[in-house]
This record gives structure tokens, sequence and C-alpha cells, in this order.
């Protein structure tokens, strides 16, 4: 499987984890690359018999769509997230539940901080949550973590729960 960065990684072992499987002894690797653009490298280097699935960001879908559209591989899953994969998380556990996250793991301070910002004061709760994920060293990764950990099974975002499913 092939996603753009670290925290999409995170994010599908820990789905993995928590639906029983081991991805490792199943053979599948979750390859972050590093960014969309770099996707048509990576797929030129996989067997083009194995089922490949690609998890990207909406923003990101034309270029990807363009690797895709030149690579030998035979059974590609294309999973775009809405945004991007805080946006799916966010969404799927709704405003008060990951500001309950935010506290129980001591980040409600700082999130409240960065709502009172001029650039970010007034700005839907959402868009503070993705700006707050996104930013400060290792938080998008740690995040994408408790996130999942937190979903509901029946609020698995569709292309979280795809690309698993497709590998």
């Amino acid at each position: 499987m092939l996603v753009e960065g670290i925290s999409d990684r995170v994010a599908i072992e820990t789905l993995a984890s928590r639906r029983g499987r081991d991805l490792a002894a199943e053979g599948v690797a979750v390859v972050p690359v590093g960014g969309a653009h770099a996707i048509g490298r990576f797929l030129g280097r996989v067997d083009p018999g194995l089922p490949v699935a690609v998890l990207c960001d909406a923003g990101e879908e034309p270029a990807v769509t363009r690797s895709i559209d030149r690579s030998p591989v035979e059974r590609l899953g294309l999973f775009v997230c809405d945004l991007d994969l805080e946006d799916e998380l966010i969404r799927a556990l709704g405003v008060d539940e990951v500001e309950a996250l935010l506290a129980t793991n001591g980040d409600l301070g700082p999130f409240r901080t960065l709502q009172k910002q001029a650039a970010w004061r007034g700005r839907p709760t959402d868009q503070q949550l993705r700006r707050f994920m996104g930013s400060g060293g290792r938080r998008k990764t740690r995040y994408a973590r408790i996130l999942v950990d937190a979903l509901a099974p029946d609020r698995v975002p569709a292309p979280l729960a795809g690309a698993l499913a497709h590998v």
C-alpha cells in the first residue's frame, strides 16, 4: 500500500491492528512515499501482479491519477480522502469527540491558544482542528493513532476502510 506520509501509515496500521490483521505477516507493506508526486516512482518498483492500494488527499488526486495511468500495476485501487486524513477522521468522530481527545491527551490548552490567534479566530472548529493536527512536531502522527483508536467500527472513513480491504 502506498500512502503519502507517515501519519497515513500509522492510521492504516492502527486500523489493521484494531481489525485483527497483522499486515507484516500477510506480506503487506504500508509505504509512505514522501508526497503524492512520488507515487509514480514507487509504482514502477511494484510487481505488476500484486494488489496495490494508494491512499491520497483530494488535492493530490490529479497527480496520483496521472501516475496510475502510466503504471503497469493491474490490481490497483485508488482511495481518496475528501480533504485529507485529518479531515476524514475529524468528520468521522465529530468535533466534540476530537476536543475531548485533545483534553485527554493534554493538548486542549494549546488548541485553545490556536483558536485565539487572529488568523484562526472565528473559523469553523473543524478547520481549526485540522490546522492544529498538522502543526507542532509529531502531532499529526500521534493523533493519527489516537483518532483511529477512538473510531467506532461503523464510523471508519471509507478511504481508510477501502484501502485496507483492497490489500
